[in-house]
């Protein structure tokens, strides 16, 4: 395969929990993550499952690390398959906090900031 520069890639679209944390540095806006400094706990429940931990230090995404840490900043807990579909905008964080779906510990006006940084697609 050739890379073909005049070609959009659509990066929001992911097929799986791993690919969303693989391509995560490629979706943050600086910009829109200054002054936070947190670690961000994604706690996955069914098929594609898993723990996954982000760490930004003063806007500055440092990476995703495989697995948890004792005390995030926030934890993010929801079921794999309905994760995906939030990421790729097929399914509103805000609606699945309300419904349930998505259930989150920690820090919530985090949380509600983190869509800015991470958008949805």
């Amino acid at each position: 395969l050739q890379h073909d520069p005049d070609r959009e890639v659509d990066m929001a679209k992911v097929a799986s929990t791993a690919e969303y944390f693989d391509t995560l540095a490629e979706r943050f806006l600086p910009d829109q993550a200054k002054g936070v400094n947190a670690q961000i706990q994604y706690t996955l429940s069914g098929d594609g499952g898993g723990e996954w931990t982000i760490t930004i230090e003063d806007g500055e995404f440092k990476g995703v690390t495989a697995g948890g840490v004792d005390k995030p900043t926030l934890n993010v807990m929801m079921d794999a398959a309905k994760f995906v579909d939030m990421a790729n905008g097929d399914l509103d964080g805000r609606k699945a906090f309300l419904t349930r779906k998505l259930k989150v510990k920690g820090n919530i006006a985090l949380a509600q900031k983190m869509q800015k940084f991470f958008p949805q697609g």
